[in-house]
């Protein structure tokens, strides 16, 4: 199965090949089928190219190979192992071996219906396969701007009053095709886009119980089922993805084709939907929503809490391992993988709320941050522990790192004392945020200037500025041991 995130580079039309006016290529045999697509290309002198294919090749020759007084038996041999190999053309080379391409050629690839290209003699092999490769990237482009524009829309649908059928016409708009999704009996609920007919709407509703668990509550072992499951019928191409919420929900498509990008639009509409059937299934979208307006007219956390269906809580705080800020879907994605809908993206970070019981594992292409289980009125805290520790786990290039919550020191010092002591200490520096986050990021990686500038995105001259600039205004020794445990406790309090 692919990557789900990266649409697979989608193959060059032949004909795309063959209006590239600075390569002069001719169609001299074969069929000129528009649905001809190129993989890749491959230049062979071999007379038996076969065991050197893996298909969907151009395969370019300059009848090197050819013997002299070669007959129609050996061009047909040759043409037959081309095409049983799965090579999409052959394009063969006049000059300098041959002036012409032999007739007997012609003739074998006309009747293994195998289109044959008349490379010109002021065309190099090279230049066909970079044109090949450009047009292959540009079509990548198009197809990640594609998928990008997709998932945005999608995003957007699912953020609308009625988000369960705005999410399934934007997948059907950009499918080309027909959406549904079916609840756990197995009965359509909701679907959008043109019907693909009785033969092909029997076949997905079948091919949805193929993946969607059974037993008790709809429950199965994970590895009982597939996940997915495709199949063409009557021209129409099926496909069913299980929705992970546990529920027994399936969206189903049928389209007229099956692009590159298809997969990766399909799989990030799932993950949507697993998020709004499950609080729809549930009801905790209504108490998740009582709550919201409970704290906007000014509940405190503890009262609303229960209504988002725990009393303890941990937050989590993730940062994805490329440069990109996160979008909504990958936010989504990420709160879907640990379990939750209570996902808060703030710039270059996403915020979970996870409930106490629930195992945060690490994610694949995050770096995530956990702080300890924490009541609501201590959730502010339970923040900052979580992005404290985020950046110890990105500085260590650790993917997942955990705040430790077993008791501390700390906890012998009243927390009023604490608090005032290390008001006072900190006071000369407490107007800059900067120099603070940098001394508290600098102690904790125990005084290292690489790590801390890794943790911070800044350069390893402004961290040492920056200390340098805290031990002035604090003067202090921060070389001191004694001073530097001083110090920390008093961060740990703000």
């Amino acid at each position: 199965m692919p990557d789900p995130t990266v649409p697979p580079t989608p193959p060059v039309p032949l004909d795309a090949l063959l209006a590239r006016a600075d390569l002069g290529l001719r169609r001299i045999a074969g069929p000129a089928d528009p649905a001809v697509v190129v993989h890749w290309a491959h230049t062979s002198e071999m007379a038996d190219p076969y065991p050197y294919l893996l298909g969907g090749e151009l395969l370019l020759s300059a009848g090197v190979h050819i013997p002299d007084g070669a007959g129609a038996g050996y061009f047909d041999a040759y043409v037959s192992r081309i095409v049983a190999a799965g090579g999409a053309a052959l394009g063969f080379g006049v000059a300098p071996v041959h002036d012409t391409v032999p007739g007997a050629l012609v003739e074998a690839c006309e009747m293994h219906g195998l289109p044959l290209l008349e490379v010109p003699p002021r065309t190099t092999f090279s230049a066909v396969a970079r044109a090949l490769w450009q047009l292959m990237a540009q079509a990548r482009t198009a197809e990640l701007r594609r998928v990008t524009e997709a998932q945005q829309s999608l995003a957007t649908a699912a953020a609308r009053p009625d988000p369960v059928p705005a999410v399934l016409q934007q997948l059907a708009r950009r499918l080309g095709g027909r959406a549904v999704l079916y609840g756990p009996e197995g009965t359509p609920i909701a679907g959008a886009g043109p019907d693909p007919g009785a033969e092909a709407r029997t076949a997905l509703a079948k091919l949805a119980e193929v993946v969607r668990p059974s037993g008790p509550s709809g429950q199965e072992p994970s590895d009982a089922r597939p996940s997915s499951a495709s199949d063409t019928v009557a021209g129409v191409r099926l496909v069913a993805h299980a929705l992970g919420n546990g529920e027994g929900f399936v969206l189903g498509t049928a389209a007229p084709q099956r692009d590159a990008g298809d997969h990766t639009i399909a799989s990030v509409a799932a993950v949507l939907l697993s998020l709004l059937t499950g609080e729809r299934h549930g009801g905790s979208g209504a108490d998740r929503s009582s709550a919201l307006v409970r704290l906007l007219l000014g509940a405190a956390p503890a009262e609303v809490a229960p209504l988002l269906g725990g009393d303890r809580w941990r937050v989590v705080r993730g940062r994805p391992d490329g440069r990109a800020a996160p979008d909504p879907v990958a936010a989504s994605a990420l709160g879907a993988a640990l379990g939750s809908s209570l996902v808060d993206v703030a710039g270059e970070v996403v915020r979970v709320l996870v409930p106490d019981g629930r195992t945060v594992e690490r994610v694949p292409g995050w770096t995530l941050g956990v702080s300890a289980a924490a009541a609501p009125r201590d959730w502010p805290a339970a923040d900052a522990q979580a992005s404290r520790a985020l950046a110890r786990a990105r500085a260590t290039r650790t993917p997942l790192l955990r705040h430790g919550d077993r008791p501390a020191l700390t906890d012998l010092v009243p927390p009023h004392d604490a608090d005032a002591h290390a008001r006072a200490l900190l006071a000369p520096i407490e107007r800059s945020p900067a120099l603070v986050d940098t001394l508290r990021t600098w102690l904790s990686l125990h005084g290292s200037w690489d790590r801390t500038a890794v943790a911070l995105d800044v350069h390893r001259n402004t961290v040492r500025q920056r200390i340098a600039r805290c031990a002035a205004l604090l003067d202090t020794d921060l070389d001191d041991p004694d001073v530097r445990m001083e110090l920390w406790f008093a961060l740990r309090r703000t």
